[in-house]
């Protein structure tokens, strides 16, 4: 019944999180939009703190025996009430200005409002796969730093679930600014750019973070999670604002949903215990690292090879989206040049064929 329970919250929390981040992307200017869906990031950090922050108190407040007796239902019972907040709070939202814009022209010209699963297979295959990628390497880094390390620093390295837990709430903590900052400078030079960065970045450091982490001083360990999650965090500044730029208006809400659900299922969900399994099959410490830069280099060749910057750039299927009048100058003044070029390049295009036909010099 437990397993069932936190079943249906994980199906729950997935679709909420990929409506957030479709909200958010369709709710904000083009130039902001990665320093304000960072945001997302920074309250899902703020939950991981709150429940594992409360976990940590109830474990050294209660002990572990009552813990495992019965202090592990009082998180669920405090998350009830919070829940119904949430529930509360979604109600009141009205649909982003991008997808109520796209319903009316949908509706002004005829046709259905909403495409069946059939179609966004057929017509949406390359956005599905590349957002399957995407999470893959994503949340395999995020399920191995946040979730998956509080064990490996008791099980494996045998430290205190209490030691193991605070280190993870302090590196959490510091977290927050850096996926902030990470948002902010995607809108500046890229998200493409950071995300590179960030994944050459674990492949060249994951090793030496394993072995700091494997010294057992405190400040080996500390040091060791930081760089991990600072490399994390970077990613988590520009994913919530990437993921929502790859499909169309239309199909950004059902075809995130269902590739992001999938591929954190899969891949993100399992990593704990993949990990796990490995260590114990190899009695090698360093298959964490091992499986992060496997993951990331995936990534790299993916992103490199396939994947285009999306930062400041209207979502596709949306008109610009801008914050003040001064962005709507700059907008006319691009499509104007825009609109000249093409027209030139027309006239030039015209005059080699003429050429071509030999009928002028």
């Amino acid at each position: 019944m437990l397993l069932c329970a936190r079943l249906i919250q994980g199906f729950s929390t997935g679709g909420e999180y990929a409506g957030a981040m479709t909200f958010i992307a369709e709710s904000t200017p083009d130039k902001k939009r990665g320093f304000m869906a960072s945001g997302l990031e920074v309250g899902t950090l703020a939950g991981y703190i709150l429940g594992a922050g409360l976990v940590t108190a109830l474990t050294y407040g209660l002990g572990t025996e009552t813990m495992h007796d019965w202090g592990w239902r009082v998180p669920f019972l405090i998350a009830g009430p919070m829940g119904m907040i949430g529930l509360y709070l979604r109600n009141q939202l009205e649909e982003s200005p991008a997808f109520a814009a796209m319903e009316e022209k949908i509706e002004e010209m005829g046709r259905k409002p909403h495409i069946s699963m059939k179609e966004l297979f057929q017509f949406h295959r390359r956005s599905l796969l590349l957002c399957l990628v995407l999470v893959f390497f994503y949340n395999v880094i995020d399920y191995t730093v946040l979730t998956y390390m509080p064990s490996h620093l008791t099980a494996v390295l045998g430290y205190g679930e209490t030691k193991g837990l605070l280190l993870i709430l302090i590196v959490m903590f510091i977290m927050i600014p850096i996926v902030l900052a990470m948002g902010y400078f995607a809108d500046q030079v890229g998200n493409k750019r950071i995300i590179q960065v960030s994944l050459i970045g674990v492949i060249v450091l994951s090793i030496p973070s394993f072995l700091l982490i494997g010294e057992g001083s405190n400040w080996q360990v500390f040091f060791g999670l930081l760089i991990l999650g600072t490399l994390l965090s970077s990613i988590k500044g520009t994913m919530t604002s990437l993921l929502p730029s790859l499909f169309f208006t239309e199909v950004r809400y059902g075809g995130l949903a269902i590739a992001y659900n999938i591929s954190a299922s899969l891949f993100g969900g399992t990593a704990p215990l993949l990990i796990s399994w490995l260590i114990s099959m190899t009695a090698n410490r360093l298959m964490p690292a091992y499986y992060l830069i496997f993951a990331s280099a995936i990534g790299i060749v993916v992103v490199t090879l396939f994947l285009k910057s999306t930062s400041g750039k209207p979502l596709r299927g949306s008109p610009p989206a801008v914050a003040d009048e001064e962005e709507i100058k700059e907008v006319l003044e691009e499509t104007d040049r825009v609109l000249w070029w093409s027209e030139e390049k027309h006239q030039i295009e015209a005059k080699i064929e003429e050429a071509d036909k030999g009928k002028i010099g």
